[in-house]
């Protein structure tokens, strides 16, 4: 059966918002005002690159100090918006249910520890399952390192990977991966746009994906 990488944020827990919240806060203690509906277009992309794409958008220069200190800034208040983490319908269950038949699958994003903690604890993830965070590869999305990082560990091919994700930035990165890919609706993209981004096929939630999981070939018991 194939294998299946998911994304994290907006694809198996409802954390999309508080990093827009986040990062626009972080971005205007730095003098800088940047509509939201902006911010969310680049979440799901490496922090380094979205805070110098959101400052070009707004016509500014950032240094390489100022951004690792936005990225800074803006983990301390996600921790504060979002103390917990609400896993996204049906996350949960499927993760368990690959768990119990065996599916190879692993888990992608571009967050790194101790920030993504809460989230895994919050999907009832433990060391049986692998993640790959930003601080294992030397490019986050949309490049696609931490996808090939996770399909190399998982010990399966190329060809036999679905990347699951819910943002531009996880499917342009599953692509240049050479991996098809899945779109959830859950992250605040549009059917259309995920379309157009190259998903194979577009769901909901991670709860209409677990119902739908046979049209991928993966059967469970």
């Amino acid at each position: 059966m194939p294998a299946l990488i998911f994304d994290l944020d907006g694809t198996l827990v409802d954390t999309v918002y508080a990093h827009v919240f986040s990062w626009q806060r972080a971005l205007a203690e730095a003098g800088m005002a940047v509509d939201g509906w902006r911010i969310h277009r680049r979440v799901g992309m490496s922090g380094g690159l979205f805070t110098r794409a959101v400052a070009k958008e707004i016509g500014r220069d950032i240094t390489s100090a100022e951004a690792e200190v936005l990225q800074r800034r803006h983990g301390e208040l996600f921790e504060e918006i979002l103390p917990e983490r609400r896993p996204l319908p049906g996350a949960r269950a499927m993760l368990r249910a690959l768990r119990e038949a065996g599916v190879s699958h692993g888990i992608a994003t571009s967050g790194r520890r101790p920030e993504i903690n809460q989230s895994l604890d919050s999907l009832g993830i433990g060391p049986e399952t692998l993640v790959v965070e930003r601080g294992d590869v030397l490019r986050a999305k949309p490049a696609p390192d931490l996808f090939l990082n996770c399909q190399q560990r998982l010990g399966v091919t190329v060809d036999d990977c679905f990347v699951v994700g819910d943002a531009v930035w996880d499917l342009l990165a599953a692509r240049r991966a050479r991996m098809l890919c899945i779109g959830l609706l859950s992250g605040g993209y549009g059917e259309d746009e995920l379309t157009r981004a190259g998903a194979f096929r577009v769901y909901r939630d991670a709860a209409e994906l677990h119902a739908s999981l046979d049209e991928l070939g993966v059967v469970l018991p």
